[in-house]
């Protein structure tokens, strides 16, 4: 009788269920309410077991023992019938209508306990000396109020078992014969109802805790449903992603064919022109057209890349020299066009990063500096701050005002100055600053800007600091082919199975001076190899070709015959689904990237065929 009845134990038909919660919310507590009687039973048992033997051992001698005898036959009786219930429970817990009346069975063996306890305050109450009355009084009120902690729950049960326990208590005492016995049954009446003003606070704040223990499961169901529902909005949002970006990694190359094709037939007609000033300016304006869709695929495929997980980082010591360098080649001349000045300084330092992603954020931020620049001038700098290096771009142009630079990272935003841009200058996407920010964190360089409105913009990418490798060598850049790139006496082998592009190729190829042999199946060129006398001196073929194979199908049939000899291959390819590193490395080959340009073509084949 001594354990507290855990707050989820009490049973949602009791009056101590009164609530304002629903009942569905109460029902799951019935079980663990009957849990919990069956646990303290044992405990129940034992006390009323010890209080029977004190009492008959203090009464044996002092009233008859057939008295006594009766009224352990009774108490007996009664403890027996609610340990044979106690071993019940195990066969009904899992069945809530037998636990159900499990529980009311409990209760009525409850008020029979108390029932004996009453009966004996009116077998042996006053039959002896003034010390067995106070003993006997005390061992049945200890009872009494031990039963608040499990029966207060259940007020009508409860005021029934005080009833049953204390009133022939009360009774007896007003009915002695001793001196001050109705002062006594007054005390007694007052216990009664102290004992039951008890159970009553008891119960309220029981009630209490039971509200706010439903309150927080139903909170707490609530958070795991949202949770849910958010956790399956997350999943399909993911899923969309990976399908959009999957779609357009799998659909670039399809995009880029035409756009390959119309570079190489522009660069063709160059050719076929003969001086011709006007079709000098097409063919200026179609390539001009052709490089901008080629820098918005570009975007597209960076940011396709680092969805699809395509980029590593490769982090290594290296001097910014061979960078600087390269990029002075590169946009030099394109500040020079603009009027404008090109400065670098900081060369000689040295990083730890990864070069090709530092190249790639460097690349865009200095051409988005030239591009937005009218006067003045760029200037590409490296500062060593303590172990860090500060890698910035500076410059004079438009600059960006404080609510744009919240918002400058964002992907597809771009700037919005108070005067109308150029063409231009309104190039692009908007995905470029996006790029670098996201390669940045990649790599975990911190990558901030400044500006000032009308004055211009500095980026700063923060990189650790490098040792300088202990040897430096040049870096390999691919030569500029010469411009009259002749291809006397070359014999070019053209895998591709858009017609559109195979014959661009061969029109391109012929007239820059090569022989050009086209086939549009790996299998027409392994039955060609076959035959051929002599070797081809390059190879120039498609990645995705009809039929489930690939260009390095296509390098194998072709390569085969001719096992003496190692025969140059340039892969040509517009999809991003596929990490070609270590494809390029074990068969040999140099990747372009559709749309080619007609340029960027004729510099890879001089590279190829002027420097093995």
């Amino acid at each position: 009788m001594s354990s507290t009845l855990p707050a989820a134990s009490v049973p949602p038909d009791s009056d101590a269920m009164r609530l304002d919660d629903k009942p569905a919310g109460r029902a799951p507590l019935l079980p663990d309410q009957i849990r919990t009687l069956f646990q303290q039973t044992p405990a129940s048992l034992a006390g009323n077991l010890l209080g029977a033997l004190i009492i008959s051992a203090m009464f044996w001698s002092a009233v008859p023992w057939q008295r006594v005898a009766l009224w352990s036959a009774l108490f007996a009786a009664v403890w027996l019938v609610r340990a044979v219930h106690f071993l019940r429970y195990p066969k009904i817990e899992h069945d809530l209508l037998l636990q159900r009346r499990w529980l009311s069975l409990w209760n009525a063996y409850v008020l029979l306990s108390s029932s004996a306890w009453g009966a004996a305050v009116l077998m042996f109450y006053g039959t002896s000396t003034p010390y067995h009355t106070v003993a006997l009084i005390i061992v049945v009120y200890s009872y009494m109020l031990a039963a608040v902690q499990f029966l207060a729950t259940q007020p009508r049960v409860y005021l029934s078992f005080l009833s049953l326990g204390l009133v022939p208590m009360v009774v007896r005492t007003a009915l002695a014969d001793h001196e001050f016995h109705l002062e006594l049954a007054g005390i007694m009446s007052l216990l009664f109802l102290t004992t039951a003003l008890t159970g009553r606070n008891y119960r309220q704040a029981f009630e209490t805790t039971i509200r706010l223990k439903v309150r927080t499961e139903q909170l707490a169901a609530q958070l795991r449903t949202e949770k849910a529902l958010a956790e399956q909005a997350r999943r399909e949002a993911e899923v969309a992603n990976r399908a959009k970006t999957q779609f357009f990694a799998a659909a670039s190359h399809d995009l880029r064919q035409p756009l390959h094709a119309m570079g190489l037939f522009a660069e063709a007609l160059r050719g076929k022109s003969h001086g011709d000033d006007e079709v000098m300016h097409l063919v200026n304006s179609i390539n001009s057209s052709v490089d901008a869709l080629e820098g918005l695929f570009s975007e597209l495929l960076d940011i396709t890349r680092i969805d699809t997980g395509a980029v590593e980082l490769n982090p290594e010591h290296f001097t910014l020299r061979d960078l600087f360098k390269r990029l002075k080649l590169q946009y030099e001349p394109t500040a020079f066009e603009k009027g404008l000045s090109l400065q670098m300084r900081g060369e000689r330092l040295s990083a730890h990063a990864d070069p090709v992603l530092v190249d790639r954020i460097v690349r865009n931020l200095l051409s988005n500096a030239i591009r937005y620049t009218e006067d003045g001038g760029v200037l590409l700098t490296a500062r060593a701050r303590g172990d860090r290096v500060l890698v910035q771009v500076w410059d004079t142009g438009i600059g960006i005002s404080q609510a744009e630079q919240l918002r400058i990272f964002d992907e597809f935003y771009q700037v919005r100055p108070g005067k109308p841009l150029n063409p231009e200058q309104r190039k692009g996407l908007g995905l470029g600053l996006s790029i670098c920010k996201r390669l940045a964190d990649m790599m975990g360089a911190p990558l901030a800007l400044s500006s000032v409105p009308g004055r211009g913009t500095v980026f700063t990418l923060t990189l650790p600091r490098g040792k300088v490798p202990a040897s430096q060598g040049e870096a390999q850049v691919l030569p500029k082919a010469p411009i009259g790139l002749t291809l006397d006496h070359r014999t070019i082998v053209i895998v591709e199975d858009e017609p559109a592009v195979r014959e661009g190729l061969v029109v391109l190829l012929r007239g820059w001076g090569a022989s050009a042999i086209a086939f549009d199946t790996v299998a027409d060129a392994r039955e060609w190899a076959a035959q051929a006398r002599v070797a081809p001196d390059l190879l120039i073929v498609d990645y995705r070709l009809s039929g489930g194979e690939t260009g390095i199908d296509a390098l194998a049939a072709v390569r085969r015959p001719f096992q003496g000899r190692t025969i140059p291959a340039i892969m040509v390819t517009g999809s991003v689904m596929n990490d070609y590193d270590a494809a390029a490395h074990e068969h040999d080959f140099h990747l372009l990237m559709k749309p080619v340009v007609p340029n960027k073509l004729r510099a890879m084949i001089a590279f190829k065929l002027g420097m093995r």
